[in-house]
């Protein structure tokens, strides 16, 4: 008998593995959803052990189907609305650094009751995971890496402290936090405390808490889990979580919960004197006395991208479709590199000239692309508001019986662009202020701010 080619076997075994991986298990009522083997760990809601890739067959991407069982169906039956009600809400919640939770629908049968909810899959892993693997490769944290990445969580928990009223995360940690490959950074676990504090006592089994890991107590402030605790628990653990970054690793001397030493010797190893100010105001015991996200955004530590040219880049974005797509490959081409893009006249003195031959325009590119992925959000930019999640504009829950995937309605698309805008700025006879052109810029740019913000928000 031929003895197999060992790599052939190899081969053949893995196909198999693979097949067994994509077999659908299960498919949501509407079809659109295929449910598969392989089991996953994206630390949405701590507490949900059943967690598997699926298949968005509409979209064709990788989703997770998450799973909440519940034994006691009678006790399920007495509090449904109150749970539909709450994954209601969570659908609504949409921000660039926030899983996204699709679609949830209930599944009662015989004695046991489930909430199935499709979230999004980051496929890149934990931010715990990737400090991990930078530490083990002996490399040091790359500042603008960590300016970017506090950006973005600040950017999310600024979204939700300023709905109405405020969704306290209360679960963030390094194991909470997930990156894309394109470094984008994106939070888990969002509705997790407003789930659990809601559910009765009766209900609340399937629920755990990543506080309950000896491991994770030490990005919870001593407040946390009293009546009065705030957002302010949140900026403690980004605090945290931020110290992590800078660090990698915040050594543990071999016990399994991190020491007040061990957070002492991180913290004084920060060599940026602005970067500790930065960490050590959100580690602050008292909670009156930590900053808001938003106010953290504006900290100097995180100051990188100038705000007209975020804004700039924003609008570009937005606007896209009235331009080619390599759009800054174009313009080069018509460009005279010597040409003056812009000037300062100074009266008695040399003025300033800034030509197009000092842009990098593969910089320019990569910052847009950035821009377009979420790496740079505009929210940090803008002024505080509520964010209402009314009930009446929520997506009612999934009906096994007649379910379907709603067809967008038709919309004309904007092909019109702006090819040329001149506005005229000078000062009155009196020489006191401004004409009203300047006036009326001032506005333009006012709405155009507001306009081009809300996509975000």
């Amino acid at each position: 008998m031929a003895v197999a080619d060992p790599e052939a076997r190899l081969s053949q075994e893995k196909e198999e593995e693979s097949e067994e991986e994509s077999e659908v298990l299960e498919e949501s009522p509407c079809g659109r959803w295929h449910k598969r083997r392989e089991q996953v760990n994206q630390g949405n809601m701590p507490g949900i052990q059943s967690t598997f890739l699926a298949m968005d067959t509409e979209e064709g991407v990788e989703v997770v189907w998450n799973e909440l069982l519940f034994t006691d169906k009678k006790a399920f039956k007495a509090h449904e609305e109150k749970i539909k009600t709450m994954f209601e809400q969570l659908v609504l919640v949409d921000h660039p650094n926030i899983v996204k939770l699709h679609k949830y629908w209930l599944d009662v049968k015989d004695s046991k009751a489930r909430v199935i909810f499709i979230t999004e899959y980051v496929s890149s892993g934990s931010l715990k995971q990737f400090l991990k693997k930078t530490k083990k490769n002996h490399k040091a944290m790359n500042a603008r890496a960590w300016k970017r990445w506090c950006t973005q969580i600040l950017s999310a928990l600024s979204f939700l402290h300023s709905c109405e009223p405020p969704i306290i995360h209360g679960n963030l940690t390094s194991d909470t936090i997930f990156i894309q490959h394109n470094g984008l950074i994106k939070i888990g676990s969002v509705w997790h405390r407003v789930f659990a504090n809601a559910l009765p006592d009766d209900l609340r089994s399937p629920i755990r808490i990543e506080r309950e890991e000896l491991r994770n107590l030490h990005f919870f402030p001593p407040e946390y889990g009293q009546k009065t605790d705030g957002t302010a628990v949140d900026i403690f653990s980004f605090g945290m979580c931020a110290l992590e970054m800078a660090v990698l690793e915040i050594q543990t001397n071999g016990d399994t919960r991190v020491s007040e030493e061990a957070i002492m010797r991180a913290r004084h190893s920060l060599d940026d004197p602005n970067m500790r100010e930065f960490i050590l105001s959100c580690l602050t015991l008292n909670p009156d006395k930590r900053p808001t996200a938003n106010n953290l955004l504006f900290h100097r530590v995180l100051f990188e991208v100038h705000s007209l040219k975020l804004l700039a880049a924003h609008c570009f974005i937005n606007n896209q479709y009235l331009m080619p797509e390599n759009v800054v490959e174009e313009k080069i081409k018509d460009l005279d590199l010597n040409m003056v893009m812009a000037e300062i006249r100074r009266e008695g003195r040399p003025g300033a000239q800034w030509r197009y031959s000092e842009v990098s325009f593969l910089e320019l590119d990569k910052f847009l692309e950035d821009v377009r992925n979420g790496i740079y959000p505009l929210m940090n930019f803008a002024v505080s508001r509520p964010h209402a999640l009314p009930r009446a504009l929520s997506q009612p829950q999934e009906d096994p019986q007649k379910a379907k995937t709603p067809t967008p309605e038709p919309f004309d698309v904007e092909t019109r662009k702006v090819v040329q805008m001149q506005c005229n700025m000078e000062l009155n006879e009196d020489k006191t202020q401004w004409h009203d052109d300047c006036e009326k810029l001032a506005n333009f740019l006012e709405n155009a701010f507001h306009k081009y913000r809300s996509p975000l928000l």
